[in-house]
């Protein structure tokens, strides 16, 4: 028995909970957008740390996460024990792992069809395999500063700032990714831009405050290859600036040229779906890999604030896994993420496991999945371009 893990790709299908009618919020596209309070600092950023004040409940900034508060987590209860089933899926048909190899064969631009076609079965044998997932949906939250050019906006500087974890924000469509930001309420403050020194304009970098570069016709020559005259710069080898128009400065980035900036506190969340995924496999030779983008039939489907692990499957294997996948996922993120929601599937996909003769030789080549594709390692028939290859 081998038990394959591997992060897989979340499934998106959106399950209807007790949880979504408790925490109802919009859904989260790719990557993050900021709180509608929270102005884009268009690239602006913050002083640095010594030179901002330290707001009580804020001491550590940074990008490590903020241990969440005590929220009460439900501990899971033990399901009843249901009536044992055993899930089986017959070999298919010679028919259709005939008519699948088939198939297989034409696809390939170096393979004959022959064998597919004038091979003589000997055995079909099934091989129940059984995929357990654990998704573990969080919500994990750092702190930092931030800041956006100030152009006379109300500044929220006055009173005691929230918590971390006590200001509310709408959780989005369960296990999928996403990022959001807000403004923390009463940490924004008014500083001198840092970039600029309050001054609004920064120092050209490429003429570097003068005004002027070296003329590219004539390289700073003052004279063409022809020695004539350098018309565009009258020989004098230097030309006005592109970049500043010759003023020698250009309106600081951070601050958009106002000179001062809003300052604040932003609050990061980041909710992320935590894959747990693993193959029971009976030693069958079959390359488990294979099975990550493949359907199989769902067997059980499972979800709560936390999970119990599955307790009475047929299969004592998968049973293991799951113990295994709720504990570690347990040990990882009760600690330091906030867990939402968890989910576990068990599904069965169907392998059958071919045995053929032809050319007077035997070979063996799988039929896997819903989908009924191929797998073999040793096509007995391939040009001398594949052999090459």
């Amino acid at each position: 028995m081998q038990v394959h893990n591997s992060l897989a790709r979340m499934d998106r299908t959106h399950l209807l909970s007790d949880q979504d009618i408790a925490h109802p919020g919009p859904s989260c596209p790719a990557g993050s957008y900021a709180d509608p309070n929270t102005v884009p600092n268009d690239g602006a950023t913050a002083p640095p740390a010594d030179l901002m004040p330290v707001v009580p409940g804020y001491e550590s900034l940074g990008p490590n996460v903020i241990p969440p508060s005590d929220f009460g987590a439900a501990q899971p209860q033990a399901p009843s024990r249901a009536p044992e089933r055993r899930f089986d899926i017959p070999a298919i048909a010679e028919e259709l792992a005939q008519e699948a190899f088939i198939k297989y064969a034409s696809s390939k631009c170096c393979y004959s069809s022959k064998p597919a076609k004038e091979m003589v079965f000997t055995d079909l044998q099934s091989l129940n395999t059984y995929r357990y997932r654990l998704e573990t949906f969080t919500e994990s939250r750092t702190t930092e500063w931030d800041s956006e050019p100030y152009n006379g906006q109300v500044v929220d500087g006055f009173g005691v700032a929230p918590a971390p974890w006590s200001i509310p924000v709408p959780i989005p469509a369960l296990f999928q990714d996403c990022k959001k930001s807000v403004r923390v309420p009463h940490t924004s403050t008014v500083k001198g831009c840092h970039s600029c020194l309050n001054l609004g304009r920064s120092a050209c970098s490429r003429c570097v405050n003068s005004g002027r570069t070296r003329c590219g016709s004539c390289s700073g020559m003052g004279r063409t290859s022809s020695d004539q005259r350098c018309i565009m710069c009258q020989g004098s080898g230097m030309i006005r600036c592109h970049s500043c128009g010759g003023v020698g400065s250009i309106t600081c980035k951070t601050c958009k040229g106002q000179g001062k900036l809003l300052c604040f506190i932003k609050l990061q969340m980041t909710w992320k779906n935590n894959m747990n995924v693993a193959v029971i496999d009976k030693g069958s030779g079959f390359p488990v890999e294979l099975l990550d983008q493949i359907t199989g039939e769902k067997l059980l489907t499972d979800m709560a604030a936390v999970v119990y692990p599955v307790v009475s499957f047929p299969d004592s294997s998968v049973n293991a896994a799951s113990e295994s996948a709720v504990r570690e996922h347990q040990a990882q993120f009760a600690t330091t993420c906030r867990i939402l929601q968890q989910r576990q599937t068990i599904e069965l996909i169907p392998i059958t496991r071919v045995h053929y003769a032809w050319n007077e030789k035997t070979h063996i080549y799988f039929v896997y999945g819903t989908e009924h594709k191929v797998y073999t390692k040793d096509y007995p028939a391939k040009c001398c371009c594949c052999s090459i290859l």
